[in-house]
């Protein structure tokens, strides 16, 4: 497995992958993906075709009402806007190596948190299971107007 860049030659699988898991990341289409990534902090994929990453940092021209809700409560950290792992390829430690990866990278370049919201309802106990074994841990909660509701969630990059 290769963990490179997102580029314009894999938005035909990103798409198709997101589309898939767009109960826990949202709808996607070709002009929303190009917003997403023109707009990311970072965006990579794992090759072939397992997996994605999107990123944003505070000032990125991003409009989620998750994105929002960090930038009106901190500062100084990365968002983990989706990360989507093929079901294939699940618990192959994909997602970890991605947030390895976003771990050092953000860390390196001074940022203090790397934050996320993960589903609450509908419920998403994998998820949290997961993120909270990278050591994340809950900051806010809050009902959006899809009628989900999720629990926002830091790491701390720096003690």
């Amino acid at each position: 497995m290769t963990i490179r860049v997102l580029s314009r030659e894999d938005f035909a699988w990103v798409i198709a992958l997101g589309n898939d898991n767009q109960i826990e990341t949202g709808p996607l289409d070709e002009d929303r993906l190009e917003r997403l990534v023109g707009a990311s902090y970072l965006s990579q994929v794992a090759e072939p075709d397992l997996g994605f990453l999107i990123t944003f940092i505070k000032g990125s021209t991003y409009d989620s009402p998750n994105f929002v809700w960090f930038v009106e409560r901190m500062n100084n950290f990365v968002y983990v806007d989706r990360i989507v792992v093929a079901a294939h390829a699940r618990g192959q430690g994909i997602a970890r190596r991605f947030y390895e990866g976003l771990f050092a990278s953000a860390q390196a370049e001074g940022y203090e948190h790397v934050v996320c919201e993960v589903n609450s309802d509908p419920p998403n106990p994998i998820s949290d299971q997961f993120h909270a074994a990278l050591g994340f841990t809950p900051v806010g909660q809050a009902s959006l107007s899809n009628g989900k509701s999720v629990t926002y969630l830091s790491r701390a990059l720096k003690d």
